[in-house]
């Protein structure tokens, strides 16, 4: 890969990692792997309050990571970014598997 493609990519993947770095957003990325869940269900899901949950999910959402679809008053969410599920997953085969030490 030409230096310039690669510089291309090194700020693309950076900027992926700095919407990841949040624990909250991590968190909620890793669920909606699983499937689309309306913010009433990830906020039982994940114990996090309403409020911190939906500037989260606004900051996923501008960055591409997940879109919204509306049915009556509820809006639900789902993981849109396929680079990103790779990287979660890829995550969570390192920190997650039972049996890995840190």
């Amino acid at each position: 890969m030409p230096p310039q493609a690669m510089e291309a990519r090194a700020a693309e993947v950076a900027g992926l990692l700095k919407t990841l770095a949040h624990p909250a957003r991590l968190m909620l990325v890793c669920t909606l792997i699983e499937g689309e869940f309306c913010v009433g269900d990830l906020e039982r899901r994940l114990g996090i309050h309403q409020p911190t949950l939906s500037q989260q999910l606004n900051v996923l959402r501008e960055a591409g990571i997940v879109e919204t679809r509306r049915e009556g008053k509820q809006i639900f969410y789902r993981l849109t970014a396929e680079k990103a599920a790779r990287l979660v997953g890829a995550l969570y085969t390192i920190f997650c598997t039972d049996g890995d030490s840190p």
